[in-house]
């Protein structure tokens, strides 16, 4: 039976849109997740909602617990996993205020524990292939769900995971570029990794909301104005969601 975990990034809220919704207490060998758990159901699928950076918003990415979240949405029966974060665009072709569905990474992430291998049986995780860390079911569902809301959206891109909480240099941006990544944030990588050990089939949609370092005729972003974008298009965002959870 398909039920949905649901990673809403900043600003997004979809606790109206639930029925029978139930707060839930959930205890990981990882600690506590961000926030309280929500059960329920949306667009006829049952659900579950953590949000990421807190119920309040106050948990930067570089903080956020992903093995409590990831291992707490397992623990709940969790077959899919939907997310939504932001990320800083590497290419002129991807604007602010477009969206993302990613079907690579590059990590390089190097504080983030990325392994449930501690304290798992290693015959209960999945250490098979990784060259598609993204399920096709899930990118599918959101692309779907774009072209039919008439958003404009990337079917493919590359994100390079940074720690943060620090943006690129002028130099790593340019270094991104060479590599071929399209965009660079902190959350998806290290979701899409402990997703896939756990055997959860894990897609996200991205808001670009700044360019990174490597453009020189324009000011680097403030925090406010990508806080603008966000505002601005968590319409869209949440609209993508619900449909997406009707598509899988």
């Amino acid at each position: 039976m398909i039920k949905i975990g649901i990673l809403p990034g900043v600003e997004i809220e979809l606790n109206e849109y639930m029925e029978s919704a139930m707060e839930q207490l959930v205890t990981t060998p990882y600690g506590d997740p961000s926030s309280k758990v929500i059960t329920g159901r949306l667009s006829g699928k049952e659900v579950v909602i953590i949000k990421r950076h807190g119920d309040k918003d106050e948990i930067p990415s570089f903080q956020v617990n992903n093995k409590a979240n990831l291992f707490a949405l397992h623990k709940l029966g969790c077959t899919h996993i939907l997310a939504s974060s932001v990320c800083g665009s590497l290419q002129e072709e991807i604007m602010v205020e477009e969206l993302v569905v990613f079907d690579q990474f590059i990590d390089l992430t190097t504080h983030r524990e990325l392994s449930y291998s501690d304290k798992l049986d290693h015959k209960k995780l999945n250490h098979s292939a990784f060259h598609k860390p993204f399920s096709d079911e899930v990118r599918d569902a959101l692309i779907e769900a774009a072209v039919i809301k008439g958003y404009t959206i990337h079917t493919k891109g590359t994100v390079l995971a940074v720690d943060g909480p620090r943006q690129s240099t002028r130099a790593e941006s340019n270094l991104f570029r060479r590599w071929k990544a399209d965009v660079v944030n902190t959350t998806t990588a290290p979701e899409a990794i402990l997703a896939h050990e756990i055997g959860i089939q894990y897609g996200a949609i991205s808001l670009c909301t700044y360019y990174d370092t490597w453009r020189t005729d324009i000011k680097p972003a403030s925090r406010d104005e990508k806080m603008e974008v966000i505002r601005n298009c968590r319409g869209m965002i949440t609209d993508l969601l619900l449909l997406a959870i009707d598509k899988i």
